[in-house]
């Protein structure tokens, strides 16, 4: 009965063990936010520019909140902005590349 005589004195979304991470919930909606632009406008075809640079920049801030990240709660959710990322991404250099005609 141990549990029951701690205190919860921060309660986050993301961390479990009570402790703000400001930095890692920071980078968990970021990623979550560049992976979802990346994944809407890579279904759009003339959007590739967009979708590929969010897409890009999402997989990079995924990894790094994956690097620095505490709890199986921050990890959920950058996975899944990673894997949504990741798709934007390929399908944004599939389309026509990060530059996509601009520089040649």
């Amino acid at each position: 009965m141990a549990h029951a005589m701690r205190s919860r004195s921060s309660i986050s979304l993301f961390a479990t063990d009570g402790k703000p991470h400001p930095l890692q919930d920071t980078l968990v909606v970021v990623t979550l936010v560049l992976g979802a632009v990346a994944f809407i406008t890579a279904m759009f075809h003339h959007l590739h520019l967009l979708s590929s640079w969010t897409g890009l920049i999402g997989i990079i801030t995924g990894a790094y909140g994956q690097y620095i990240s505490e709890t199986t709660r921050e990890r959920f959710p950058l996975i899944i902005g990673l894997g949504a990322s990741a798709v934007g991404f390929f399908l944004g250099m599939a389309h026509g590349g990060l530059f996509g005609g601009v520089l040649g």
